[in-house]
């Protein structure tokens, strides 16, 4: 791993040159494969997150940390599940997707995926106005 935050990889005798993948790339990879999955709710961010998803643009990264190790890559992943969801069922097949995505998509295969539920969304259900009729 080079002293800048980036990974790189090694491909063997490639005479082309090298390639490299910077830590955002992998939090970007790794927020979308969680997102995807039935169950989750959404992703956690912070207030600049929110603010930038309110004037159009999507942060696929939010809700993931990625850290560059010796022993290897460390994701964390923090998101809200649907209420009435199995929480350990839906952590395996985040955990499964992203570990999977990153393997097609990098060749990549991440030491550890962590995932922390930080909270449970309720589906309010929208009431219809109501109209009053005069008699």
């Amino acid at each position: 791993m080079s002293e800048l935050n980036i990974l790189e990889m090694e491909q063997g005798n490639n005479s082309h040159g090298k390639i490299e993948i910077a830590p955002e790339v992998i939090e970007v990879i790794a927020g979308i494969a969680a997102s995807e999955v039935d169950g989750v709710s959404g992703m956690r961010g912070n207030f600049a997150t929110g603010v930038v998803e309110r004037l159009g643009k999507k942060n696929h990264g939010k809700g993931v940390k990625v850290e560059l190790t010796e022993s290897g890559i460390i994701i964390d992943v923090y998101c809200l599940m649907k209420f009435g969801v199995s929480i350990p069922a839906v952590s395996g097949k985040i955990q499964e997707n992203i570990r999977q995505a990153l393997i097609n998509m990098t060749a990549l295969d991440p030491e550890e995926v962590n995932i922390h539920i930080v909270g449970v969304h309720f589906d309010t259900p929208k009431q219809e106005p109501v109209i009053e009729e005069e008699v």
